[in-house]
């Protein structure tokens, strides 16, 4: 989902939007270099050494990679799922709503 989540953020740049990520190895120096080996041009966490049992993904009840949570202004769950393209269109449609007008 790289390269399709670097277009996005790119298109997105100048509207109400953020796209976060959350790596999951247990290593810090590995979740580092898989951001800098992919380029990735987005805010991106670290799960911490549990992985995939750290707080983020037990906050968020991720129980697969890479889970998508599409959020308003008001932190709204409006997507949760594994489907990038869906989670796109749910993102852009409510970027859309937010600057209906302006």
């Amino acid at each position: 989902m790289y390269p399709h989540e670097r277009s996005l953020v790119e298109e997105m740049k100048d509207k109400p939007f953020a796209l976060i990520g959350v790596n999951s190895d247990k290593e810090i120096a590995r979740a580092k270099k898989a951001i800098a080996d992919n380029n990735l041009n987005w805010r991106s966490f670290h799960a911490g050494p549990k992985a995939t049992r750290g707080p983020i993904p037990t906050a968020w009840a991720v129980k697969g990679w890479p889970t998508v949570v599409v959020l308003d202004a008001e932190m709204k769950i409006h997507y949760r799922g594994h489907d990038g393209e869906e989670a796109t269109k749910v993102a852009k449609d409510l970027v859309a709503k937010m600057t209906a007008g302006k």
